[in-house]
Formats: structure tokens, sequence, C-alpha cells
């Protein structure tokens, strides 16, 4: 708890009141620092892993050799197969406090960012369901303020769950705990508290997110991302509405009106196919040391 000053109607009254943590952790790879991660003090584990996850330093569990965080001394010490690039070339994201990625908007254009899954479609129920589970979750955003939240599920319940005071590392910390925990995310749906980036769009992409819905706005790039990804985007989810930025047809309600906009590559409407979620756990008995 931190002490504080509170003015309220004239007065000055002191108190006391939860402060929100900032955690640097420094992420060593192949005995080479790559980056200071600014985070929240907790799940370091799945936040490392789903960091080289997203920026292409792995891709499957077996990649990792060695995963080890010390929270005492705010080190990751992670040994992988391969090498690490001579020169990475960081990106000053959106993201608060200016986050690092060391990927582009290009990357979503690989074979494996795009899914060849049919493409599912939407009742809003499970929009307003989704975002409701979020809210109820995000129990520290609710004590003090100044947290991110995002969950992953598949319109009826939510797999994952991550905060953390960047929205970019939230993204990050589904990533890892799905990779250590074998989760296929292809498919599913992601709500967030926060604005939606390219770089969050990005890593949805990669992660074959099918849609994602925010309580606020997008960016124009993102947008345009998730419509060449084929990513259902809505924002502004609050109060019995939300706004459709891409894919309108996908969304499924009782009155249907002309579209103002169609994206002819989007297939259509095939119906809420339940994806795979639980894979490979059999493979983490032989990596204890990962979780």
């Amino acid at each position: 708890m931190g002490k504080i000053v509170v003015y309220h109607n004239g007065r000055l009254e002191s108190g006391e009141t939860e402060v929100v943590q900032e955690f640097p952790l420094k992420l060593i790879v192949n005995h080479r620092e790559v980056a200071t991660l600014i985070c929240s003090p907790h799940d370091l584990k799945f936040l490392a892993a789903g960091f080289l996850r997203l920026q292409g330093f792995v891709q499957t569990v077996d990649d990792f050799l060695m995963l080890s965080v010390c929270g005492d001394f705010g080190i990751a010490n992670v040994d992988i197969r391969g090498n690490v690039p001579d020169k990475l070339q960081p990106v000053l994201t959106s993201g608060c406090g200016a986050g690092i990625s060391f990927t582009s908007s290009q990357r979503i254009n690989q074979p494996s960012a795009r899914r060849d899954a049919p493409q599912r479609g939407y009742r809003p129920f499970e929009i307003f369901g989704m975002m409701e589970q979020l809210a109820r979750l995000a129990e520290n955003y609710k004590c003090h303020g100044g947290i991110h939240s995002a969950a992953v599920g598949d319109g009826t319940s939510i797999l994952l769950y991550a905060e953390d005071l960047g929205r970019h590392n939230t993204m990050d910390r589904i990533a890892g705990e799905a990779l250590l925990k074998g989760i296929d995310l292809s498919g599913t749906i992601l709500v967030t508290s926060g604005r939606v980036s390219t770089e969050l769009a990005g890593k949805a992409a990669m992660l074959g997110i099918s849609m994602i819905a925010s309580r606020t706005s997008p960016t124009d790039m993102a947008v345009k991302m998730c419509g060449e990804a084929g990513i259902v985007l809505i924002g502004y989810v609050r109060g019995g509405r939300f706004t459709i930025y891409t894919c309108p047809e996908r969304i499924a309600c009782e009155e249907r009106m002309e579209l103002p906009f169609s994206d002819r590559s989007i297939g259509r409407i095939t119906g809420a196919a339940t994806p795979s979620h639980q894979q490979g756990n059999d493979r983490l008995a032989a990596l204890p040391h990962l979780l």
C-alpha cells in the first residue's frame, strides 16, 4: 500500500491505496542480452516465452533448451535452438511506454500467420459474453486501475487470461502460456481492454485468432491488417452496441441490412466449428523446467 493525499470538496485528506507495480525483466537469449521488458511482476515465464514466440525466435516448445526466470534479480535466462540474429532492428511501437518489437506488419503475410481453416461466423451474444467475462476477471483494474487485460476463448468460455501494465505484454503472456501448455489458439476470440494497434493485430494473426473485440478503438493500420488477415475486428463493445470494422458479413443478426462494404476474399459463414485447443501436453512432461 502506498500513502497518498486526496483532494475532495476543497479539502486534502490522507489515505492509502494500491499502486501499480512496474518491473524490468532483462531477457538474455543464448548468452546475449536481447531486450528489457517493462512489465507487471507475475507469471514472467509466460511473458518471456510469448515474447520470443511472437518475435520469431521460437515456434514450438521444443525450441526451448532452457527457460529460467529469477524474479529477485529481474533476469530471464533462455537457451534456444538456433542462433540469435547478429543484427536486430528494434521497432518502437505504440504500446505503453513505447514497446519494442523485432517484427513487422509484413510477418502476417507469411504462411505461419495465415490459417486455412474455415471462417466461422459469430453472434452478438458471444461477443458481449466474452467481454463480460473479461470484466469480471480484471480484479487488479478494479482495485487500482492502470492495468490492461486480455483473454482468449471460444465464444462460450475463456481459455486463457492475462493482465499487465502494458497491453502488448498481455498478448505475449497469452502466447507464452498457450505455447508452454500446448493450447492451440486457432479460431479463438480475443477480447481486450486496450486499443487495437498493428502490433496487437499482427500478434493475433500469428496465433491464428479469428476475431478481436475491444472496449475501445482500433488504429487505421490495424483495421487494414485485420482485413488482409481475415480477422473480424470489433471495437467499442459497450452498452449493448459495438462497431464492426472488418468482415461484417460474419456477424449473424436477426435483422440483416445491405452491408456498405464487404471483403470478397473472406469465405462465407460456416457456423461455429469448435477448434481443438488442447495439444501436446505429453511433450511438456519431459520439460518440467519450463512450467
